[in-house]
C-alpha cells in the first residue's frame, strides 16, 4: 500500500468516525427533544399527582376538624367552666404581681404586671381535647379499616378454598378418565393378546392337516 492509498484509506476512516459522531449527536438531540415537556404539561402532573391529593385532601379535613374543635371548646366547654367558675372565664385567671394604679395629678399610670395561668390552661384544655378527639377519630378509622381487613381476607379464603375445591374437582374427575383410558388400554391388549392366541391356534390345526 503506496503513501497516497493510506492518506486516503485515514481520510475515509475519520470521516466514518465524524459521520457516525454526528449522527451520534443528532439522535441524542432528537431523544432530549422527546423527552422534554411543556411548563404547562409538568404543572399537570405534579398537581394530580396522589401525594399532592393526599396532602389537600388531609389540609382540608384538618381545617374543618379545627373548626369543629374550637366550636366544641368556645360553644361548650368554655361556658360551662365559665359557669362553675362564677362567670369567670377561663382565660381572665391570672395571678397579679403589681396590680394597674390609673394616673393621677401627681403620678403616672402604672401598668398591671400578672401571670395569666388562665391563658396555659385554656392551652392544656384545648390540647386534651383536640388529643382525645383525635385519638377517638383514628380508633374508629382504624376498626373499619379492621373490619374491611377482615372481610377481604374472609373473601380471599372463601375464593381459596373455592378454587382449591375446583382444583380437587378436577384432579378426581382427571384420574378418573386416566383410570378409565388404563381400563380401555388393558382391555384393548386382552383382545389382542386372546386373538394372537387364536390366529396360533388356526395355523396350528392348519399346519396338521
Amino acid at each position: 500500500m503506496g503513501m497516497e492509498d493510506r492518506n486516503a484509506l485515514e481520510k475515509r476512516i475519520a470521516e466514518s468516525e465524524a459521520s457516525a459522531r454526528k449522527a451520534k449527536r443528532a439522535a441524542r438531540k432528537e431523544k432530549l427533544k422527546k423527552e422534554k415537556t411543556s411548563f404547562i404539561t409538568d404543572f399537570k402532573k405534579f398537581i394530580t399527582k396522589g401525594n399532592v391529593l393526599d396532602m389537600a385532601v388531609a389540609v382540608v379535613v384538618a381545617n374543618a376538624f379545627n373548626a369543629i374543635v374550637t366550636g366544641l371548646v368556645k360553644n361548650i366547654i368554655t361556658p360551662a367552666v365559665t359557669y362553675l367558675t362564677s362567670g369567670v372565664s377561663i382565660n381572665e385567671w391570672k395571678w397579679v404581681l403589681r396590680p394597674a394604679v390609673e394616673a393621677t395629678e401627681t403620678t403616672e399610670a402604672v401598668s398591671e404586671i400578672a401571670i395569666s395561668y388562665g391563658l396555659w390552661l385554656q392551652s392544656i384544655v384545648d390540647f386534651l381535647i383536640i388529643a382525645f378527639t383525635v385519638f377517638v377519630f383514628v380508633r374508629v378509622v382504624t376498626n373499619m379499616q379492621k373490619k374491611m381487613n377482615w372481610r377481604e381476607e374472609e373473601k380471599k379464603k372463601a375464593e381459596a378454598a373455592k378454587k382449591k375445591e375446583e382444583e380437587a374437582k378436577a384432579a378426581a374427575a382427571n384420574a378418573e378418565k386416566a383410570a378409565a383410558l388404563a381400563k380401555r388400554e388393558e382391555e384393548y391388549y386382552a383382545n389382542v393378546k386372546a386373538q394372537a392366541e387364536l390366529l396360533k391356534d388356526i395355523k396350528a390345526l392348519l399346519e396338521k392337516k
